[in-house]
C-alpha cells in the first residue's frame, strides 16, 4: 500500500457520546474515512498513524440526508465510518497522536 494513501485515509474522529462509550467500553475508536477505503487500507492507516495494534475494523456507510433551506431543497454528503478495535492491552491518547499528525 502506498504511504500517502495511508495518510489520506484518515479524514477524523467522530466525536460524539456514542462513541465515548465505545472508546471507554469496548477499547474502539471511531473515524470519519474515506468512502473508497477498504478495511485493509484503514487498519493498516491506524497503525502507522496512531502507532496502536488493531484487532479488526467494522465500516459502515452512512448515506445523507435531504434537507430543506426554506424553499431550497439540500443534500447532506455522503460519509463512511469505520469502526475500529484495538488489540487487548492497547491504548489510545488522541491528544498526543492530534500533535504528532499537526508536525
Amino acid at each position: 500500500m502506498n504511504q500517502e494513501r495511508l495518510m489520506q485515509i484518515i479524514q477524523g474522529p467522530v466525536v460524539s457520546e456514542k462513541s465515548n462509550r465505545l472508546t471507554e467500553k469496548y477499547n474502539q475508536i471511531v473515524l470519519k474515512v474515506l468512502p473508497n477505503a477498504t478495511k485493509t487500507e484503514i487498519k493498516a492507516a491506524v497503525e502507522l498513524l496512531l502507532e496502536v495494534k488493531v484487532a479488526s475494523v467494522r465500516t459502515v456507510l452512512l448515506k445523507g440526508k435531504q434537507k430543506r433551506f426554506g424553499r431550497f431543497v439540500g443534500r447532506r454528503s455522503d460519509v463512511k465510518k469505520a469502526y475500529v478495535s484495538l488489540a487487548e492491552g492497547q491504548n489510545l491518547d488522541l491528544e498526543a497522536a492530534a500533535t504528532k499528525t499537526a508536525e
